[in-house]
């Protein structure tokens, strides 16, 4: 005859079994429930200090960080139009303490221009943006054309023979040259630089004829050192009312600008990040946050993370399709 047994475990073996699950559960409420943030927040740029970007993050890092009660330091991470910031931030601890302050150019063209590419829109996930920039089609001082209409038509009159120049390839002002190339139907050499003030200064020696100014050359244009024939964009310039579009001028589809916003590693826990949203709303409705956004030629404007990815897929079909057009490849 076979005997079975069961032992059923005894009082005592209970309530450890018990106490054991209370405890990891309690453990477990305290790691989710640990305060954030518990150390100081990296904010990694792809960019120069003093630049656009790094300025940007430098003054929303302040605000945010005075209401987190916990310093924001930037790490300026310089090189490939942004890509080693990018993969930077990616191999970070997904904490919460590292975040990415980048235009979205780092998620909607880099993957197309750059070979081997990262894969941000799989690895990096928006926070929220911070501003928009439109790029203002600047012109040497004694160009003939006086407007863009004119000068579409002096383009379209000598193929070939004008110049214009972009910060580097790959560049959004590389970009939007090469859109505007493809809506005006003209043919134009593209002369690249290492960054936007020796592009700006050449076309204020007249060295090249025209280039797509990201806001740097302000100040030349107020002072009447370069000539602005219109801007890109759906809509005017509130920093040069005056100044009509691309698209009133019926050069359509030359809407493309910059962008700005903050990353998180994909692994972030959304409570961080919704976080993090809502004091980057409360940062960019300070004056002092707003004025040195205007000195950028840049507008606050804040899209929380859903309305900021739609913003994101909606260019990276445009930049994609354009990249593929023209050919476009950054080694």
């Amino acid at each position: 005859m076979t005997h079975s047994f069961c032992i059923l475990p005894s009082r005592r073996a209970l309530l450890r079994a018990a106490a054991l699950a209370l405890s990891l559960q309690a453990g477990g409420a305290a790691l989710a429930q640990s305060p954030w943030p518990a150390k100081p927040i990296r904010l990694v740029v792809g960019f120069p200090a003093g630049g656009s970007t790094d300025v940007m993050a430098r003054v929303v890092g302040a605000a945010v960080g005075k209401s987190l009660g916990q310093p924001v330091v930037v790490d300026n991470r310089p090189g490939a139009s942004g890509n080693i910031a990018a993969a930077e931030t990616i191999k970070s601890a997904p904490d919460g303490h590292t975040f990415m302050v980048a235009p979205i150019s780092v998620q909607t063209a880099n993957p197309f221009l750059f070979r081997p590419a990262l894969n941000p829109e799989r690895d990096l996930r928006p926070v929220a943006s911070l501003g928009h920039a439109q790029l203002y089609l600047v012109v040497k001082k004694d160009l003939r054309a006086r407007t863009a209409t004119e000068l579409v038509a002096m383009a379209q009159a000598a193929p070939g023979k004008l110049s214009y120049g972009s910060g580097g390839a790959g560049t959004q002002m590389h970009l939007v040259g090469e859109l505007f190339k493809q809506q005006a139907h003209v043919d134009v050499v593209h002369v690249p630089y290492k960054g936007a003030a020796p592009a700006l200064q050449d076309v204020l020696a007249g060295q090249i004829d025209y280039y797509f100014d990201p806001a740097s050359g302000i100040a030349h244009i107020r002072e009447g050192r370069a000539r602005l024939l219109a801007v890109t964009g759906a809509k005017r310039s509130p920093f040069f009312p005056d100044a009509p579009t691309l698209t009133e001028l019926g050069i359509k589809g030359v809407e493309l600008g910059n962008w700005f916003g903050v990353f998180a590693p994909a692994a972030v826990p959304a409570e961080i990040t919704a976080r993090l949203e809502k004091e980057i709303a409360k940062a960019m409705l300070q004056p002092d946050v707003r004025l040195r956004f205007a000195d950028l030629g840049t507008e606050p404007i804040v899209q929380d993370a859903e309305t900021f990815r739609k913003t994101i897929a909606a260019e990276t079909r445009l930049l994609s399709a354009l990249i593929k057009e023209r050919n476009l490849v950054v080694d």
